[in-house]
């Protein structure tokens, strides 16, 4: 190439790379300018109502009062389950998104950080980083942070977070917050030192605020906030925003089985008889909650934990074995509802046996807990004793919907898309085994999976078993999907269809059977005219097949392979999943768009989730999607639905009855110096003034005195102690320490153990360990015993020691006795509650010199401690400890003035007595060196103890230490 074609070439590369850096700073000024514009834009926002007008912001009406509510004043705000106070919240979050603005959120579950965090800007959103270093700048940034409370408190104790800088807190799940939780710890220390910020907290647990005296009230002063927002489902503007867009709903009515209806008869009829028992045994005991009623509802028995768990050891044991019992007949009502007969019937086996029949309250020997038994084995065998279990009732009733109902329905050119709901993954994985491979083959997986006999088979069964040996069944789909049960059948396999072959078949085929899944994604082929024939002939006959494509979980691949297929779209989900909590029906009905929505289980929160999304889509009548309820009538599952309805309605009525009653003072929200229920001064304790006044009435100039402070180890901010203690005006300094958990003063150090803990730290030898390290560095080493405030404060029942009746639980009383022979210095406290504790280190303090943080965090390790009075050897000074005559207070002598263990063998009794300050030690200490010692107690006396001693240990050698001495003096020689 010549010069000028390569200075052309070089000219038009500059030429190039010039036009590509114009164009890239042209972006990158647009972009900047873009930013500068949205910037300017919230810039000239001024109100919130500004702020919904000028987005494209959807929120439904009772929404949009949320976010004003909320954003104008602190509150409190607490919402019926499904009205979803979420998209509020993201908007109040989006609001306050800035850079220079920091906002912490507090108290939410995994799936909570998770929807926010996919709601908001990625640049706002700060992870938690790992070292305190790296959270310090972090803070400084700004922005949203999910925080967890444990770490938040630390870091505001040691000012790791600029206090001052929080623009404001928001609380998730307020009605968990009590004034002894880390969340009210963290809200305290930020109201000390932060007057401006806001506090936002929000709740969907209304009947939470109805357990204990006043809960609302105390949650919202552990809160500091002032307002209180109420929005029940009867609230006016939320009956407007939903009901112009209600879907259609119809109510089907399934009837239950004659057995079925029998034993949930039997059942209640054995949990009245309980009920009545219970309330004749403890006449004075408060059991209004104790209704048959109320057993048949989810949240029963944690009502009855909470009213006896404090009476617990003053109740006999009738009255603890009729409260387990009334939890397994709940159980076993469940299972003859929801589960398969099979199912219900080995449950219904396990509390058959002779050694329940002995440990129970006796309900098993009833007329009716055998009427029990009975029906359930009927359910699964006929009169002649052969295998022909019953199917559930609303498996014949869904098909019929599917099939029917909604597969002929059009929706213009799409493929009915169908929503089903189950309440649990059990009762999911049930639909799509029965919707897959049919409810016979099911059933008999059950049976093997469960060891429930099958014995002889009807004819209907058999001629199912034939047809899956043979494996000539035409409309039994392929299942693809890696989490079911039922597999393709080769046809190579031979015709004859013995029990042995079946079962090896259903075996291969249940490996996996019993892994359950939240979520199922099946579509329905649609039958052919001989398909049709066959299902009339038999309904058994599955038409559904699980998708491929749904490895991963893709609902957008699943619905484009079932528009390719040209298939009507079916999926089975729970109401809420472990990884995305109740939010997962709102993003399922996001992504579905269903035509219709199956109930399978009734739910009062999917319920109102339905019509919120409804609302939101506002279609015309003809286009809503259409709800079916598939229920048992005047059954135990509508009883409980109407139970639940009820208990919400009256909780929110307290709630308002409440709020119109209640006194808020002007200082709650903490933001004046009046709030003294933040901190308690110490200048006004009792004994000032009489200490203060001299003669002729003049007082003494009165000194500031100094916060009591209390070094607390990290691990121990796990618990609520803590957080008493600095409710109590004492200043708490968290700090890793290897001795003790909390040090009060330089001498006295506690090691704090619940009942579990001790129990496990006795029998593991770990409390021995941590007794040896309290002795050996403070001169008052504490174990405080402390027990849950919710329990009984007793140690003679064996229940509240352990519930184990194992022999190394037995006899924990002989064990602390023990402790306290081998460590005499060592104090053992017993504490009610951690807020008896927090007042006992109050006083233990009083008057007491603070500890110094440096010195507790350098005892223990190998590094000496400045101003330690003593060093020595840790493992001689244990050794001495074991010897006769010497103890903890002449150890100190006899380690400073005996030299080494050679020269100690060498002593006289004399210059050992003055070494330990006592004859009777001194002679005992030389006894035990220098004496052979036998047995009290021989059938060989005198000279023959001597010759026996000889044998023993070799002539002229009875004492291996004098032999030592003696070769000691000839070595000196």
């Amino acid at each position: 190439m010549s010069e000028t074609a390569a200075e052309k070439t070089a000219d038009a590369d500059a030429d190039a790379g010039k036009e590509l850096s114009q164009e890239t700073n042209t972006s990158k000024l647009l972009e900047t300018d873009e930013a500068v514009r949205e910037d300017d834009e919230l810039a000239n926002i001024v109100t919130a109502e500004e702020y919904l007008m000028s987005k494209d912001i959807v929120l439904l009406e009772y929404e949009k009062q949320m976010f004003l509510d909320l954003v104008h004043a602190d509150g409190l705000l607490v919402c019926a389950k499904g009205l979803s106070y979420e998209r509020a919240l993201v908007h109040i979050l989006k609001a306050y998104s800035d850079a220079g603005n920091l906002i912490l959120i507090i108290n939410g579950s995994d799936w909570e950080e998770q929807y926010y965090k996919s709601k908001m800007e990625a640049k706002y959103v700060h992870e938690v980083a790992n070292t305190a270093t790296e959270r310090e700048r972090v803070y400084l940034e700004g922005g949203l942070q999910f925080i967890s409370t444990r770490i938040l408190v630390v870091d505001l104790l040691k000012q790791r977070i600029p206090i001052e800088l929080i623009t404001g807190i928001v609380v998730l799940r307020a009605h968990t917050i009590i004034e002894s939780c880390q969340e009210a710890f963290a809200l305290r220390l930020y109201r000390q030192r932060n007057k401006t910020g806001f506090v936002k907290a929000f709740s969907n647990s209304p009947e939470a605020f109805t357990i204990g005296y006043s809960h609302i009230e105390r949650t919202m002063r552990n809160l500091f906030v002032k307002q209180l927002y109420i929005w029940p489902r009867f609230h006016a503007t939320v009956r407007g925003a939903l009901k112009p867009w209600q879907a259609q709903t119809i109510e089907l009515h399934v009837p239950l089985s004659q057995h079925m209806t029998s034993i949930q008869t039997h059942i209640l009829d054995i949990m009245n008889f309980l009920v009545r028992e219970i309330k004749r045994i403890n006449r004075n005991v408060d059991m209004e909650a104790v209704t048959v009623e109320n057993c048949v509802t989810k949240k029963f028995h944690k009502i009855l934990q909470a009213q006896l768990d404090c009476i617990w050891h003053q109740l006999n044991s009738q009255t603890k074995l009729i409260v387990a019992d009334l939890k397994i007949l709940r159980s076993l009502m469940i299972s003859t509802m929801y589960h398969d007969a099979v199912s219900a019937y080995a449950l219904m086996k396990r509390y058959r046996s002779t050694e329940y029949a002995l440990s129970n309250s006796g309900w098993t020997l009833l007329d009716a807990a055998e009427q029990v038994f009975k029906l359930s084995k009927q359910r699964v065998y006929n009169g002649q004793q052969e295998f022909e279990p019953e199917p559930c009732p609303k498996w014949q009733a869904l098909t019929e919907l599917l099939t029917q109902d909604i597969s002929h329905k059009s929706h213009g050119q799409e493929q009915p898309k169908v929503l089903i709901l189950c309440q649990d993954a059990r009762t999911c994985y049930q639909l799509k085994q029965y919707l897959t491979q049919g409810g016979p083959r099911f059933l008999l997986q059950q049976a093997l999976h469960h060891e429930v006999p099958v014995g002889n088979l009807s004819d209907s069964y058999a001629r199912e078993s034939q047809s899956i040996a043979a494996g000539t069944a035409a409309a039994t789909s392929k299942v693809d999907h890696p989490n079911s049960g039922a597999a393709a059948v080769e046809a190579s396999q031979p015709a004859a269809a013995g029990i042995d072959e079946l079962a090896q078949l259903l075996s291969e085929t249940d490996a996996e059977a019993q892994h359950f899944e939240e979520s199922y994604m099946l579509t329905m082929s649609q039958p052919s005219l001989s398909q049709e024939k066959q299902l009339k002939a038999d309904p058994n006959t599955s038409i559904f097949e699980t998708i491929p494509e749904l490895e991963q979980f893709d609902v957008t691949a699943a619905l484009e392979a079932a528009a390719h297929r040209k298939q009507p779209y079916v999926c089975l989900q729970t109401f809420k999943t472990e990884r995305e909590g109740s939010m997962a029906l709102e993003h399922i009905l996001e992504k579905l768009q269903p035509h219709h929505v199956v109930m399978y289980n009734t739910n009062v929160t999917a319920i109102r989730q339905l019509e919120v999304f409804e609302a939101r889509r506002c279609l015309p009548p003809a286009e809503r999607m259409k709800v079916y309820f598939l229920i048992h009538a005047r059954t135990v599952e509508e009883q409980s639905y109407l139970t639940s309805l009820r208990r919400e309605k009256a909780a929110f009525e307290l709630i308002i009855e409440t709020k119109s009653k209640m006194v808020v003072p002007e200082y709650q929200d903490g933001k004046t110096d009046e709030a003294f229920v933040l901190y308690k001064s110490y200048d006004d304790e009792p004994g000032d003034n009489a200490q203060s006044r001299q003669a002729g009435g003049q007082k003494q100039p009165q000194r500031q005195k100094e916060t009591p402070k209390v070094i607390v180890d990290m691990r121990e901010f796990r618990s609520d102690l803590p957080c008493l203690i600095h409710k109590r005006g004492l200043e708490v300094l968290p700090l890793t320490i290897s001795i003790g958990d909390y040090i009060l003063t330089p001498e006295v150090c506690v090691e704090r153990k619940s009942i579990s803990d001790l129990i496990g730290s006795l029998n593991s030898g770990r409390l021995y360990n941590q007794c040896v390290q309290m002795q050996r560095h403070y001169a008052k080493p504490i174990l405080l015993i402390e027990f849950d405030q919710n329990k009984p404060f007793t140690c003679r029942a064996k229940f509240m020691l352990s519930q184990q009746t194992a022999a190394t639980n037995a006899d924990i009383v002989q064990k602390l006795q023990l402790l306290t022979l081998h460590f005499p210095r060592l104090r053992l406290i017993w504490s009610p509650s951690p807020y008896a504790t927090a007042q006992l280190f109050e006083e233990l303090k009083l008057g007491k010199p603070e500890p110094d943080p440096c010195q507790a965090v350098a005892l223990g390790s190998e590094e000496p401690v400045a101003g330690e009075q003593l060093q020595y050897n840790s493992g001689i000074h244990d050794f001495l400890l074991r010897l006769p005559g010497v103890h903890t207070r002449n150890v100190h002598g006899l380690l400073r003035k005996g030299g080494s263990l050679r020269q100690l063998l060498l002593r006289t009794q004399t210059e050992l007595s003055e070494m330990l300050q006592s004859q009777e030690c001194g002679k005992l200490l030389y006894d035990i060196l220098h004496v052979a010692h036998l047995p009290e107690k021989d059938e060989v006396a005198g000279s023959t103890a001597l010759l026996a001693a000889g044998k023993q240990f070799g002539a002229g050698s009875h004492n291996r230490f004098r032999k030592a001495a003696v070769e000691s003096r000839r070595g000196r020689r």
